[in-house]
């Protein structure tokens, strides 16, 4: 058995009738879900019921398991992070923090997450889409003067409490935490291992290298406009048992909002990066 892919659109591809049991047995499956990966960007497992136990043994024969054991990581199956407005479970920041256009990890020293895999558990009555779009395709859909201009620039990247669309509650000391947090300085553009190229965009760029404040903060939400315009953007509405899978050097992807009360409750797992934004 191998996989069958049915387009999305405007871009990602749906696993047809994804069988557990071959993608946790066939030796063939971690090639043919990983190069699917690189050539879709996100893929779709529609009712693909995991609980944490699969769910961890799908991914480890995808890659390296991050893992922590900061609120909202298990204890029981390190690796699974829950993905849920409970203040029992993590810190509302990284929550609705998520409400906003954003690549997992631009703010941390070293290689970003490679990949992602976020299943639903409990889907809400209503909002809480997760929407992607295409940073490859974005950078492609530049002038050759944009490419040109664009290739030359740095931004520093750095999570800021008041750069979120959303009111966000921060838990004592997180704000003096992160103002002492280091910003990252990256290239705008991506050059990948491959020669791929794509845009290094999202709620973390703080300012442009160079430029003045002013013009550095036009020219980035410009960008992040233009990859993110209707056209290419991806959005999947939830169901009981889906899993989504994205490709996180070549996306952004951000969560829209729902009710604090609404039960949304997801199980992510993520790879460890492999390639630094270079």
């Amino acid at each position: 058995m191998a996989l069958t892919l049915e387009p999305l659109a405007p871009f990602g591809a749906r696993i047809v009738d994804p069988d557990v049991d071959y993608l946790l047995e066939s030796p063939d499956a971690p090639d043919e879900v990983m190069r699917a990966l690189e050539q879709n960007c996100v893929l779709l497992f529609r009712g693909l019921h995991l609980d944490d136990a699969t769910q961890l043994a799908f991914a480890q024969r995808l890659g390296e398991i991050v893992v922590k054991h900061t609120p909202g990581w298990s204890a029981e199956f390190p690796g699974i992070y829950r993905v849920a407005l409970d203040p029992s479970a993590n810190d509302e920041l990284y929550v609705k923090g998520s409400w906003d256009w954003h690549i997992d990890g631009a703010t941390m020293l070293g290689a970003p997450a490679k990949a992602s895999l976020l299943s639903c558990r409990v889907p809400p009555g209503s909002g809480g889409e997760t929407e992607f779009v295409d940073t490859y395709a974005a950078y492609e859909r530049l002038s050759r003067e944009e490419k040109e201009r664009v290739g030359r620039l740095k931004v520093w990247h750095k999570v800021r409490a008041d750069a979120y669309s959303t009111p966000i509650h921060l838990a004592p000391g997180m704000r003096e935490r992160l103002e002492q947090e280091p910003a990252q300085l990256h290239p705008l553009v991506w050059t990948h291992r491959d020669g791929r190229r794509s845009l290094v965009l999202g709620v973390t760029t703080a300012s442009v290298e160079g430029l003045e404040p002013a013009a550095g903060r036009t020219l980035l939400d410009e960008l992040l406009a233009h990859a993110t315009q209707p056209s290419a953007v991806l959005s999947h509405t939830w169901q009981v048992d889906d899993v989504v899978m994205w490709d996180n050097r070549g996306t952004m992807h951000r969560a829209r909002p729902y009710a604090d009360d609404s039960g949304r409750d997801m199980h992510r797992i993520t790879l460890v990066g492999d390639e630094p934004i270079q």
